[in-house]
């Protein structure tokens, strides 16, 4: 792609005062996890660089005070993610601490991790816990699915998800919840997600007899290593001239950072995931878990960045 040499970018907040904006904590609903950035793939895509060689998981300890934070805060979700959280020794019990704590409790899963050998007991555990599995999958096809993510990978996936479905994940009939969520594969914005999800549908069920609930798009956010692909690959400059182009000012009123406070797997408290990418903590300090006796005050302003033209493109990140 040509870069475009004339662009400057303004700031995220230059944007939001342009339109009248501010963003600001509303009641905070969600709290959200990150176990740590071990995984057992590399994906372009990744804001947090996670992969098999990273070190950076929650300990025990750390675990027991996010518990006990979530069940002195009362959120009405909590959400694990990563990394690959299966990848986490100790995920079972950090899920049945909090599976008490919330009435909606969510794990995200890339699949491959989820399908290797001796997680039945995994699977049985969020079976039993009504556990909401938000699955990645970035394309419906072995050749695209195995150029991003290496070989294997599709029939791994595919594998996962059957076993879901076996355990009545996805299925029409059943409460137990199977979301897919995809992201581009290169330097360009989500295609339109309602027809994305008849694709998907036509190629999963369709084909392969595979049932999920929702299907959801986002925009990748230029951190970590897909910001590193966009540099090296010439593309920074003309994605980051897209995400601004696709400015949507109504869309920061629904973004998930107003009701979402995010806890790393050191105990770090920010406003949402990719502000922990971007080491930029909730409140501009580093404020551990323990220190939390309840939510975050209403109306706390909320760490910006460029990144956050991620989550305002088109209809938003909610």
């Amino acid at each position: 792609m040509n870069a475009i040499p004339s662009f400057r970018l303004p700031s995220f907040e230059e944007s939001l005062q342009a339109n009248n904006r501010t963003l600001a904590r509303e009641k905070t609903q969600t709290l959200q996890i990150n176990v740590g950035r071990l995984c057992d793939l590399s994906c372009r895509h990744c804001h947090l660089e996670a992969g098999p060689g990273r070190s950076e998981t929650m300990t025990p300890q750390t675990m027991q005070a996010v518990i006990d934070y979530a069940h002195r805060a009362s959120f009405q979700m909590i959400d694990i993610t990563g990394g690959a959280p299966e990848l986490l020794p100790d995920l079972p019990s950090l899920l049945k601490g909090l599976a008490a704590a919330t009435p909606r409790l969510m794990l995200r899963s890339n699949l491959t991790a989820l399908s290797e050998e001796g997680r039945q007991p995994l699977f049985d555990l969020c079976r039993d816990l009504r556990v909401t599995l938000i699955a990645s999958l970035p394309a419906v096809s072995l050749r695209q699915t195995e150029a991003l993510r290496g070989e294997g990978v599709w029939e791994k996936s595919l594998a996962a998800l059957r076993r879901l479905n076996d355990l009545g994940y996805g299925r029409v009939e059943s409460c137990l919840e199977l979301d897919l969520v995809a992201n581009p594969a290169g330097a360009f914005l989500p295609p339109d997600q309602e027809e994305t999800e008849r694709r998907f549908r036509r190629a999963l069920t369709g084909r392969l007899g595979i049932e999920f609930n929702h299907l959801y798009l986002f925009a990748n956010a230029p951190l970590g290593r897909y910001r590193r692909w966009l540099e090296t690959s010439g593309n920074y400059t003309e994605y980051m001239a897209r995400l601004f182009g696709a400015f949507n000012p109504c869309a920061t009123d629904g973004l998930m950072c107003r009701t979402l406070v995010s806890v790393a797997w050191d105990g770090t408290l920010y406003d949402c995931d990719f502000n922990l990418a971007a080491e930029l903590p909730m409140t501009g300090r580093r404020v551990h878990v323990t220190e939390m006796e309840g939510l975050p005050a209403v109306g706390t302003p909320i760490a910006t960045g460029e990144h956050c033209y991620a989550c305002t493109a088109g209809s938003g990140f909610t």
